[in-house]
């Protein structure tokens, strides 16, 4: 490993760890990146706000999100990186995929049983990232999260395939299993007993909806001066957050961020 790293223009150093319990102090081999680097999109191809598509974020992220589902080289345009966070603030983040956005906010579906799920219900807020990396374009959403009403979980949870229904009802998200045979087994099982009959969907299986406040608009600059739009929602007797903002539709407003 350390050769291959050396051939790509990696550095690895050595540093000394600490002692513990009387024993000796450990070489710790650190893996520097710092030659990592790629090259985005030139000054002359920077996103300003004369190119905006609307001045609402949503039908804005709309035209990216077309635009990406048009580049060939991502494999999943509606990937995007879920945080939540427990009551007491302790974070934690994983991909998941969006199954629908609107004015109202962006869908998602999970065990509601799962880790995402329990820290969902005590802490009611989260943020998703998507990365569209071919495009050198981020965006990022922060809001409240509510669970979509049992009849719209339910109508999604009938147009999955009947292996994901019965993957959905094998997998207790979350919770610890014996070895990987336990869940083929499980599901070789279900999927005898729902041969010829329809999947129930599980009381602990729904979908959330994110409502957002944020939304930002990153593009990435080889000169790092990197693009940054962000809007923010108003609430009613809000105050506007700062000089530099720009009236959006209805209640957003918008600004440049620095990079």
């Amino acid at each position: 490993m350390l050769g291959d790293a050396k051939r790509r223009g990696l550095r690895v150093w050595v540093s000394l760890g600490s002692c513990f319990s009387g024993q000796a102090p450990a070489q710790e081999r650190v893996m520097d990146l710092g030659a990592l680097r790629k090259s985005y999109r030139r000054d002359e191809e920077a996103f300003e706000e004369k190119h905006l598509a609307s001045l609402n974020p949503i039908k804005q992220f709309s035209v990216w999100f077309e635009e990406a589902m048009q580049c060939p080289s991502i494999g999943e345009v509606n990937a995007m990186c879920l945080a939540t966070c427990t009551r007491d603030g302790k974070p934690s983040a994983r991909m998941v995929l969006l199954k629908g956005f609107s004015q109202s906010g962006f869908r998602f579906f999970t065990n509601l049983e799962s880790r995402k799920g329990k820290e969902l219900d005590s802490n009611p807020f989260a943020s998703v990232v998507f990365y569209w990396e071919p495009l050198n374009r981020q965006v990022r959403i922060e809001g409240s999260v509510e669970k979509l009403p049992e009849e719209e979980s339910e109508q999604y949870f009938r147009s999955r395939p009947k292996s994901s229904q019965i993957g959905a009802v094998v997998s207790h998200q979350s919770t610890v299993i014996p070895d990987r045979e336990y869940l083929r087994k499980k599901n070789s099982e279900l999927e005898e007993q729902y041969r010829e009959v329809a999947v129930p969907k599980p009381p602990y299986w729904g979908g959330y909806i994110l409502k957002p406040d944020v939304v930002e608009f990153w593009q990435g600059q080889t000169n790092r001066l990197h693009d940054r739009i962000i809007f923010r929602r108003l609430r009613a007797g809000s105050a506007s957050t700062g000089p530099m903002n720009h009236k959006g539709e209805g209640d957003w407003v918008y600004e440049r961020l620095s990079p």
